[in-house]
């Protein structure tokens, strides 16, 4: 184990290199004023000496550690000496420049009056010191930095195999990937070639790499720089460009790998060298949603936020961005024990330990709920607990009734009543003109949420927010797909014409927080999905994204609709009013809501259906919600 350097040594060390550069600077400076160095010098050999032998060993004496303890000031003392950027060389400067000036200032009105003629220095040397120095200390740092990556340290012990890589995209991603990988060669990958579509980029060098032309070279790179994988550095809007290129290289047998996005690498969240293969998400080709943050802070800051289903897909990702808002308290409600208790690490992890309470507990448990709304009275409450998995809640209703809708009656009655000031309630798109289960609960459930807002002496603004699939929550059709591809296949459709919205989970909880700030009371919002996916074309994508063709190496497989399951997803009913926000991608539904008498007759009619058989449970709940189509046997 290395022996850790104590303050003492590290401020001996760089007093020395400083030192002996400082006194080399200002050696040579008097050297090529005094010594005969420049052609044509005219000075005297007195003068010379003078100068030499006397003057310049007294300026010495003062100069060097003038400006030793400059630096020292100013901080270089305390970074890693082989690292070496534009801020340390630009601190370097400023110190040099500064001791030049003391120079001239103490020759220029004192020093006539120093009887040993130490501080009378000519500004020649001066000058000439200051430009020696600004070459050699900037110099030097570069060249111990540069032999350092390219020869020194750990790195080169773990260097081995190293994979000769191509950046797609000469912009800021792709510099400073570049940068990184040249600095820490422990990666492996060593990059030999840019690709770019912006031609004035070709034929130009970035950190010494050639922008050798347009990304539709890749079927030559390999031959030519012996390119083994091509890492894309283009924008995430780029969707159409990214799937060109992945299966060009593709066909090219190149493994393709993306950095993250920029708004990542400003958060800090991740670094360019953070690699990772292309996913679904990035050929989406949606521009991120700028949110209004002061607005989604003011909501949340100095408040108790209550997330029932923390541990899902959903509520999980609420928990984190809830989190870093600067909540008071945040609670944790979720029935799973396993998905309680990841989401409090996660959250202990990224150092929220302190705000967050877990706790188990079910939505449809009275006394429990009651017990956690008394005691920490929440202000804001995020209902996310849901049976959300349409052919399981297709064989059991009466589960899907009983937490979907008897859960969410619950849940915002005791908001109600222990005067929560918003309760948000995460609906779906499948609640529009149902055709399973899962659909018609969730369009009870905002029809709950709806009458909850007429409650006598209510004082709680409910509201409930839509949207459509989320890639990558659980059991939704992206995993499932990846898990049939690394089996070897089959991939199975339900149906080659289904459609669906996607969004990513971070891009849907945002704006669920940015429709929160926006719902007034008993509204449905409504998300901007973008265009519907064919489900075929996301198959055939990630099949191509995983190195294998459709058809050939990996089976498509049709396997029919399941029950209850539509070809296109709707997000609105017919009759209902639409209105936009002062948000582009958040939009308002306006329906005459329901009175709260009709909320204990929704209530009472789900409670009488939970102990009948499927297709009875089934026909209550159309009795319920009118526009719903069972699925029965």
């Amino acid at each position: 184990m290395p022996t850790p350097v104590s303050p003492l040594q590290r401020v001996s060390f760089y007093s020395v290199i400083y030192g002996v550069l400082a006194a080399l600077c200002l050696w040579f400076a008097y050297e090529f004023r005094f010594g005969g160095f420049i052609v044509g010098n005219l000075i005297d050999a007195q003068t010379a000496d003078q100068f030499l032998n006397h003057q310049r060993p007294l300026a010495l004496l003062w100069i060097v550690p003038l400006k030793v303890i400059a630096l020292f000031l100013i901080g270089q003392f305390r970074g890693v000496f082989y690292y070496f950027r534009l801020p340390d060389a630009l601190r370097l400067v400023l110190v040099l420049f500064v001791t030049s000036i003391v120079m001239f200032l103490a020759s220029s009105f004192i020093g006539d009056a120093d009887p040993y003629g130490a501080l009378k220095i000519p500004r020649g040397v001066i000058l000439t010191d200051f430009n020696l120095s600004l070459v050699i200390f900037v110099g030097f740092r570069v060249v111990i930095r540069t032999l350092r990556e390219r020869f020194w340290g750990k790195d080169s012990e773990t260097r081995g195999i190293v994979e000769r890589v191509a950046i797609i995209g000469a912009g800021q991603a792709g510099e400073e990937l570049v940068a990184n990988l040249l600095a820490r060669r422990g990666h492996g990958l060593l990059p030999v070639c840019f690709l770019d579509d912006n031609i004035r980029k070709h034929g130009l060098d970035i950190h010494g790499i050639r922008v050798v032309g347009a990304p539709e070279l890749i079927s030559k790179i390999n031959e030519k720089f012996g390119v083994s994988e091509i890492i894309l550095a283009l924008p995430m809007t780029s969707a159409k460009r990214i799937r060109e290129i992945s299966t060009l290289a593709a066909a090219n047998n190149l493994r393709v790998l993306t950095v993250p996005s920029l708004t990542e690498l400003a958060g800090g969240k991740v670094r360019a060298t953070d690699l990772r293969p292309v996913s679904v998400e990035d050929l989406l080709g949606r521009e991120p949603a700028v949110l209004d943050n002061n607005a989604i802070a003011a909501m949340i800051t100095g408040r108790t936020v209550l997330v029932t289903g923390a541990g899902g897909s959903i509520g999980r990702e609420i928990c984190h961005q809830i989190a870093t808002r600067g909540a008071a308290r945040l609670i944790l409600v979720e029935q799973c024990e396993v998905l309680l208790f990841q989401i409090e690490q996660e959250l202990i992890e990224k150092g929220q330990g302190a705000i967050i309470t877990p706790l188990i507990g079910d939505v449809t448990d009275a006394s429990r709920m009651r017990e956690i709304f008394q005691r920490y009275c929440p202000a804001l409450v995020l209902h996310a607990a849901a049976h959300k998995h349409v052919p399981m809640m297709e064989s059991q209703p009466g589960e899907a009734l009983k937490n979907n809708a008897l859960g969410t009656a619950m849940v915002a009655t005791l908001a109600s009543e222990f005067n929560a000031e918003q309760f948000v309630l995460i609906s779906s798109d499948k609640a529009v003109n149902p055709t399973n289960v899962m659909g018609a609960t969730k369009r009870l459930a905002e029809m709950i949420v709806q009458a909850m807002q007429a409650r006598p002496g209510n004082r709680t603004k409910f509201c409930a927010v839509r949207f459509g699939n989320v890639l990558g929550s659980s059991g939704s059709v992206i995993p499932l797909f990846k898990k049939q591809i690394m089996a070897g296949g089959p991939v199975t459709l339900t149906h080659p014409d289904v459609q669906r919205y996607f969004m990513t989970i971070p891009e849907a909880v945002g704006l669920v927080l940015q429709s929160a700030t926006l719902g007034q009371s008993g509204e449905i919002l409504v998300l901007e999905m973008g265009k519907p996916l064919k489900i075929i074309d996301v198959a055939k994508q990630l099949i191509e994204l995983s190195g294998f063709r459709p058809g050939v190496d990996i089976e498509i497989k049709i396997v029919g609709l399941r029950p209850g399951e539509k070809l296109v997803e709707e997000l609105h009913h017919e009759g209902e009013a639409y209105q936009p926000t002062s948000h582009p991608r958040v939009y308002r539904f306006v329906t005459p809501p329901p009175s709260y008498a009709h909320l204990a007759k929704v209530v009472d009619g789900v409670q009488r259906l939970l102990d009948q058989d499927r297709n009875a449970c089934k026909q209550g709940i159309k009795a319920l919600v009118p526009e719903y189509v069972p699925y029965t046997e």
